[in-house]
């Protein structure tokens, strides 16, 4: 097993190049990916060597980046065309998460916007990558506070359930429901995490246990199917989870199996929130009814390790995502507040501008 990481920092630009820490490799090992070409960093999110939203708008902007770097002209009207071609690229490669767009529109703007040689543009868009990834350290540390103040006064200290991994790995260094956990075990509100493990790619027990042993947070790692019990025993004071996209009217899209936590939570009057960051929230989409569901290889679901867990001839079904409606929403905590889902639209729509 490895030793402890001092801070992590999933996405990260240096010289002339991004460094992203190869999530498939953890627990067991801190392998760091090298990536110089757009093509690369496209592969890398499409085969979750970096995931999670927002960690993966840090990593496509710099994808942007990269991929303007590689043109070869200095007509702006051919680069911006070019630059389209990039971009659409990296569009492709996970539908769901909202903040891969939100990062490369951002970028297009830049650069259509920028004024200059072809050269000065692409200096820019270095500089604009560089700012969403730095942007997005602090947008988590305000959720992760605002968190704080939006959990449960009593008891003192809280014991939070948690599903799928969206901490530092998932972000550009801190977390969303993992920086309310954070926030919480520095201001002494916490007591202990128990992470579900997540099937079927086992990010709860891969990444966010491995996180939290690094800080040394208090983990209990349990299975999917344990999380109503533990809920029933009383274990649990509170649920904080993340989202890939939620919708105008507060329905988030979350890891597969977020619903039936959401579901087990209300059922037993525990307060339910997502904390996710503005860019997260798709304003065009009245409910979530409209959020694209990725599916994803059947070998996630057949396969563990080298090993088959199933019979042949068996058919399969992997979504990689579901949608918790609002009503079963306690809040939904931002780096501008905590707001139910009802006052998201009024409260934060403006707010949110590319």
């Amino acid at each position: 097993m490895l030793s402890t990481v001092a801070q992590v920092y999933p996405v990260v630009w240096q010289e002339d190049r991004v460094l992203l820490i190869d999530q498939t490799r953890l627990p067991n090992e801190y392998i760091v990916v090298e990536i110089s070409r757009y093509e690369d960093m496209a592969r890398a999110i499409k085969t979750m060597i970096v995931r999670g939203a927002p960690a993966i708008g840090v990593a496509a902007a710099y994808g942007v980046y990269l991929g303007a770097r590689a043109i070869q002209t200095s007509d702006r009207d051919q680069f911006l065309t070019q630059l389209e071609t990039v971009a659409q690229e990296l569009r492709e490669t996970r539908p769901t998460a909202v903040n891969l767009f939100w990062a490369i529109a951002r970028m297009l703007k830049t650069a259509r916007q920028t004024i200059g040689p072809v050269e000065y543009l692409k200096e820019t868009l270095l500089e604009t990558a560089k700012q969403i990834n730095a942007d997005d350290i602090q947008t988590c540390q305000a959720i992760g506070d605002y968190g704080v103040k939006a959990l449960p006064t009593s008891p003192e200290k809280l014991r939070i359930l948690t599903h799928c991994n969206a901490g530092a790995l998932a972000t550009a260094g801190y977390g969303t429901a993992l920086g309310v956990v954070r926030s919480a075990w520095r201001d002494g509100r916490l007591e202990r995490v128990y992470a579900d493990e997540t099937r079927p790619r086992l990010q709860g027990a891969k990444l966010t246990a491995w996180e939290c042993v690094q800080e040394g947070i208090p983990v209990t790692l349990i299975s999917d199917g344990m999380a109503a019990h533990c809920m029933k025993q009383g274990l649990i004071h509170a649920v904080v989870v993340g989202a890939d996209r939620i919708a105008a009217n507060g329905d988030a899209a979350n890891k597969i199996g977020t619903y039936s936590v959401a579901i087990a939570a209300k059922a037993h009057n525990i307060p339910f929130f997502v904390a996710a960051p503005l860019s997260t929230i798709d304003f065009s989409l009245s409910d979530g009814s409209g959020i694209p569901i990725e599916e994803r290889d059947p070998v996630e679901i057949y396969q563990v390790g080298d090993t088959r867990i199933c019979s042949p001839g068996v058919e399969f079904y992997n979504p990689a995502f579901d949608v918790t409606p609002a009503e079963l929403i306690t809040a939904i905590v931002t780096e501008f507040g905590a707001f139910a889902p009802s006052e998201l639209k009024p409260q934060l729509h403006e707010k949110q501008a590319v």
